[in-house]
């Protein structure tokens, strides 16, 4: 049985832990609200974007090799997106068996399929099955902005333009509230633009196809499409960063609650050990005093 000794030193290490996961829990609260604002502004534009190309490419019957399917599958590339740090829950691990999952059901129908690593987790999951992937990216929650996301999808569009892809997908957790992440497998290309405003039966669009357009929808389509993959691009980011700040806030209060109900548990032992200590010091001092006289 442990001494009175080493459950004081059992508490005030626990204290010492729960101080610590409070204040991630602090930190990682302060900018979820940030990252949370940006997603939430951010997704009507992303959106919204995608939809005008898809109504010109319509009603101009305008085709771009970025929006044309492959006839055949055969050459795909994963975008694993995770954090380079952990205590944040099931976040990496959830994403992590996904790809998985996906590239043991694939490996054998597909002639090749790569991966391209943002984030540290993923790395070190795979490079422990032996899988590497064809770059690694680091730092995303310090280095996340606009220009790392265009330069990130500057290099996939080249890949897929090259030929060396015929679909390009990315693995990402869907940031939708504090305590709720989604693990999303989106195609980025080639861009779908079958979601257009001329769908449904209640379609509402302002665009006519006798409009006249300055320049030609060819070149608008062909600016408003590399734009918009570095938007979607970044608004998946985005999305990963906002899931990873709720996803070990989440962790940080439930080990802040665990560290609170140990020290519960570790004083209630400590007082009975100590109560019982005190009783067998009492009964050996009555039982000294009774044997002298």
């Amino acid at each position: 049985m442990a001494s009175l000794k080493d459950i004081r030193v059992r508490i005030d290490s626990t204290k010492n832990t729960q101080q610590i996961t409070k204040a991630m829990k602090l930190v990682s609260a302060a900018k979820l609200r940030r990252a949370q604002n940006q997603i939430v502004n951010m997704r009507p534009y992303a959106t919204t974007l995608i939809k005008v190309i898809a109504d010109i490419a319509t009603t101009n019957r305008v085709s771009h090799p970025l929006m044309e399917p492959p006839t055949e599958t055969k050459k795909v590339l994963l975008v694993v997106l995770t954090s380079d740090r952990g205590l944040c829950g099931a976040f990496n691990s959830n994403i992590n068996k996904f790809a998985d999952a996906y590239f043991n059901a694939h490996k054998k129908s597909l002639e090749k399929l790569d991966f391209l690593f943002i984030g540290r987790r993923a790395n070190d999951y795979f490079a422990r099955r032996g899988v590497g992937p064809i770059d690694t990216i680091f730092k995303l929650d310090k280095d996340i902005s606009y220009a790392l996301a265009s330069k990130v999808a500057e290099r996939l569009m080249k890949d897929y333009l090259d030929g060396q892809y015929d679909e390009i997908r990315l693995i990402y957790n869907e940031f939708k509230s504090a305590i709720s992440q989604e693990v999303v497998s989106e195609r980025l290309l080639p861009i779908d633009v079958s979601n257009n405003t001329f769908t449904g039966a209640e379609a509402k669009t302002a665009f006519s196809a006798d409009m006249i357009y300055e320049p030609s929808p060819e070149k608008i389509i062909d600016q408003l499409l590399v734009k918009a993959f570095s938007v979607q691009v970044y608004r998946c980011m985005s999305e990963s960063v906002a899931a990873e700040h709720g996803a070990r806030m989440s962790a940080m209060e439930s080990a802040t609650n665990n560290a609170k109900e140990m020290i519960s548990k570790l004083t209630l032992t400590y007082n009975k050990l100590r109560q019982e200590k005190i009783t067998t010091e009492l009964t050996e001092i009555v039982s000294g005093a009774e044997s002298l006289k």
